[in-house]
């Protein structure tokens, strides 16, 4: 049996239900002061393409919604939405899972790659010169 989803003891459909004060007085303190402080036009703007999406779901089964607003707070409202963050480089395709609730958009697309070291190519180094080349 699958845990239930629960938000500081409160459930998604619940979340759902409140009014975005009382919300906002779940979260931690720096995304509440971040929401106190009102969203800005980008973050509207999201919001509105979000929930007109989510009106017209059909339409846009597999199609997301590109941005480039990271420090967006994900809220109850968003939950199932198809969302793809700019990292920098690219657009980053996100789930919204309710696990994400009370987190930024821009924790989930990482900005940087991980170092992958490989073998040294030829003029690397000075011991390079002694890797038999295949």
């Amino acid at each position: 049996m699958p845990k239930e989803f629960s938000y500081r003891g409160h459930s998604l459909e619940s979340l759902s239900a409140m009014s975005m004060d009382e919300f906002i007085n779940l979260l931690p303190s720096r995304q509440r002061r971040s929401l106190q402080r009102g969203l800005t036009a980008d973050q509207r703007v999201l919001l509105e393409k979000l929930r007109t999406a989510k009106e017209n779901q059909s339409a846009n089964k597999d199609t997301g919604i590109k941005t480039h607003v990271r420090d967006l707070i994900v809220l109850p409202e968003m939950v199932g939405s198809k969302i793809s963050v700019h990292n920098g480089k690219e657009f980053v395709a996100i789930d919204i899972k309710p696990d994400m609730i009370g987190h930024y958009l821009g924790e989930f697309a990482i900005t940087n790659k991980p170092v992958r070291h490989g073998t040294p190519g030829i003029g690397a180094s000075r011991s390079s010169m002694y890797v038999p080349l295949k």
